[in-house]
């Protein structure tokens, strides 16, 4: 499989060489065109010098010359000012007389210059009359197909081969004298030149491709490597998460993506390494709840079978212990149970309209007794305009009993407990229940809630607590869509406060929804 470095490396090389090939092919087409469309201007340039050289009061037909960048102007300027031409039994027609090309048949013309421009005079009828190359004179150039679109159009012709090696660009300018055609001059170009200098210019290209395709190279390895080094390191460290090892942090010094990456791997294995821990504590508390009257039933089993069955106050009274401690154990096999649905949201909560205020005086009779005992004064208080909360009246009663309970469980003799029901925000039920006991510590606060935790823990197992009763509540509130917080100070007293949907919500919620 191709590691993601070769494949950064291969992506980051595959855009250069699109870049440069792009570029290079681009810039070579248009010095190309460039070239030939010089070309042409100069020959267009030569031909009419010629014509007003060897023809008197001579006019050329077609366009004037194009203006040209700074950089062709010079080339023509060059090219003009190499042009001489050498004549040779040149006699010119006398002034005021009709114009017959006749008269250059016995010319032989020269090209003093650097230039291998072919000049060819052709007469009104195709037939040349001079040649620079004194080759074709006498000869009918009619049938070219150049030659035959000029005599037939009376305007300026030009056509240039693909550039390979012998290619020449030819140009038929057609002259007029008073207005009438009188013959044409014929130039021919070789591009050997220009082919050259594209030859040369596209080997340049190559060179600076390969050397650009190098430096991209060391340049593409060192930043795949910087991208790649942290996601080994990452991969390293999840391998070792995925092993059970949670105690090797990947480095996060960056600012970038894969800072923030590895910041947010860092943070999810604290939170696995504390997710394991709860666990861990989870178990061990459980097997400590459970054993706790495990132990006490098999004791009091032991004592009764070494006799203790033929005294009747002593077996009653193992017996009441072994039914105490076996309601305990349901009782907490219970909790775990609906914490459990809880966690996988599996609870199946029944809504219907609730008055909280009726389930919290039902919640207080069914304390009265130990509220008594302690010498307490509950209370409960509604708001008249509250509205109903939506809700499972047996989960909600099972909140209220929980908090009612610790509230008593942890109040001074002779103090008092007070619950109170009003309108929330945003159409919910706020549920207040404060005590005035021992309040909970500063610094046990925050883990208030957690599974099996006591911040007395010696004064709640002696009570027959398990820890789970805030969990229990905070999972049920959370259930229904609510929110569950504590408010304590120490010696002070603690207030519990949660909140519940209103029966608005009824109207959108399915009275079976979880």
């Amino acid at each position: 499989m191709t590691s993601i470095r070769v494949r950064l490396l291969f992506s980051h090389l595959a855009v250069i060489v699109l870049a440069m090939g792009l570029s290079g092919a681009l810039l070579l087409s248009f010095l190309e065109r460039y070239f030939l469309q010089s070309t042409e201007q100069s020959l267009l340039a030569q031909a009419r010098l010629t014509a007003q050289a060897l023809i008197p009061g001579a006019t050329t037909a077609g366009p004037p010359v194009v203006a040209q960048a700074p950089f062709n102007n010079a080339l023509q300027q060059q090219q003009a000012s190499n042009l001489a031409l050498q004549t040779q039994n040149l006699s010119l027609p006398p002034a005021g007389t009709a114009v017959d090309l006749s008269y250059l048949a016995n010319t032989s013309l020269q090209l003093g210059t650097q230039l291998t421009t072919r000049i060819r005079v052709l007469d009104q009828h195709g037939v040349a009359l001079v040649d620079s190359w004194a080759q074709a004179a006498g000869t009918d150039l009619s049938a070219d197909p150049l030659v035959a679109q000029v005599l037939a159009t009376g305007q300026v012709g030009s056509r240039s081969a693909p550039l390979t090696a012998g290619a020449t660009m030819d140009l038929a300018l057609p002259v007029l004298v008073e207005g009438q055609p009188v013959g044409m001059i014929y130039l021919s170009q070789p591009l050997d030149d220009i082919l050259v200098v594209l030859r040369d210019l596209r080997l340049r290209w190559l060179l600076s491709t390969g050397i650009a395709l190098v430096l991209s190279g060391l340049v593409g390895l060192l930043l795949s490597g910087a991208i790649t080094r942290p996601l080994r390191r990452l991969t390293v460290a999840a391998e070792s998460v995925a092993q059970g090892r949670f105690d090797q942090p990947v480095p996060a010094g960056a600012r970038d993506e894969l800072g923030r990456l590895s910041r947010t791997f860092n943070d999810m294995t604290t939170r696995l390494r504390a997710a394991r821990q709860m666990q861990i504590n989870f178990v061990a508390d459980v097997s400590h709840e459970l054993r706790t009257p495990l132990t006490a039933i098999k004791g009091t089993v032991e004592t009764l079978r070494e006799g203790a069955l033929d005294d009747l106050e002593v077996r009653d009274r193992f017996l009441a212990t072994i039914a105490q401690e076996t309601d305990r154990l349901i009782r907490l096999v219970n909790d775990l149970l609906l914490l459990s649905k809880a966690d996988s949201e599996a609870l199946n909560l029944r809504r219907e309209a609730v008055d909280l205020a009726a389930l919290a005086r039902l919640a207080v009779e069914r304390l009265a007794v130990p509220a008594a005992a302690k010498g307490l004064t509950v209370t409960v208080a509604s708001d008249p305009n509250v509205p109903a909360a939506w809700a499972d009246p047996d989960r909600v009663a099972q909140v209220l009993f929980n908090l009612l309970d610790n509230a008593i469980q942890y109040s001074h003799a002779g103090g008092q407990v007070g619950v109170a029901v009003a309108a929330g925000s945003g159409g919910t039920v706020l549920v207040t229940v404060r005590d005035e006991g021992v309040g909970i510590p500063a610094a046990d606060l925050p883990r208030i809630g957690q599974r099996f935790y006591r911040a007395d823990k010696a004064r709640s197992r002696a009570q027959g607590g398990s820890g789970l009763g805030l969990a229990i509540a905070q999972a049920l509130v959370q259930a229904h869509g609510g929110e569950l917080w504590l408010e304590s100070a120490e010696g002070v007293g603690t207030t519990a406060r949660f909140t519940l949907p209103g029966e608005a919500a009824g109207f959108s919620t399915p009275a079976s929804a979880p």
